[in-house]
């Protein structure tokens, strides 16, 4: 594991940047000051725009990786228009998936990987990072509106993560479109509705939290505390 016993995982969509009901305006200091305002080691954050990650970062002061996933041509017009106008683009100002390490964690990234799971009926990706003395962590945006396509990705997603890992300790997180996802080799640590995290050789060391976000987003923040499973 990492030099810490326990590792909090975050998990969070961030609804392009949006939240409900609409502000009307860009939130991105609003959503750094919630991720900086909660206790975690690692963020897997899905639907965040595609430029704010490195802000996010340093709010946080955390490490951050970012895959690009749908909608992201002519991604200088759209973010114009998103800073300016986010809820009448909405999610055709861009998409990315982006994982944060906190420096304060003492596990600093040591590698990055990612995975196309599809590319219709919209591009997702899954992309995850190496941890010195620690897990592998995945971060997952499954396909909306079909069970059948959800299950595919994460199962793609889940294959990815085993391999990164070399069947080490590794954790999926995100959303999975799904309620009750299910992933060889994997656990469910703990989640709320679609958002979730699960694990391989790895345990959840108490129940998931939920943290106050306000009106941002139009999905609930998840926080799961894990730690290596016995014999793991």
């Amino acid at each position: 594991m990492v030099a810490r016993a326990r590792m909090r995982v975050l998990t969070w969509n961030l609804f392009h940047g949006r939240s409900q009901p609409p502000a009307g305006r860009d939130l991105q200091a609003q959503f750094a000051a919630a991720l900086a305002g909660w206790e975690w080691d690692v963020a897997l954050l899905q639907e965040v725009p595609p430029w704010w990650g490195p802000a996010l970062a340093r709010a946080c002061d955390a490490d951050e990786r970012t895959a690009r996933t749908s909608r992201n041509s002519l991604l200088f017009v759209r973010r114009l228009i998103a800073e300016r106008w986010p809820d009448l683009i909405k999610s055709n100002g861009g998409g990315a998936n982006v994982i944060l390490v906190r420096r304060a964690a003492g596990a600093p990234i040591t590698a990055h990987r990612s995975v196309v799971l599809r590319r219709w009926p919209e591009r997702r990706v899954c992309h995850g990072v190496g941890l010195a003395g620690g897990p592998w962590c995945a971060n997952l945006h499954a396909q909306v509106h079909s069970a059948e396509r959800a299950g595919a990705d994460i199962a793609r997603a889940a294959a990815a993560a085993l391999d990164w890992s070399g069947g080490g300790p590794s954790l999926l997180g995100g959303d999975f479109n799904v309620r009750e996802p299910a992933a060889e080799g994997f656990d469910r640590l703990g989640g709320h509705k679609v958002d979730h995290v699960l694990g391989h050789r790895l345990r959840a060391a108490g129940p998931a939290e939920t943290p106050e976000r306000g009106p941002l987003s139009d999905h609930v923040p998840v926080i799961v505390v894990v730690a290596q499973a016995a014999g793991g």
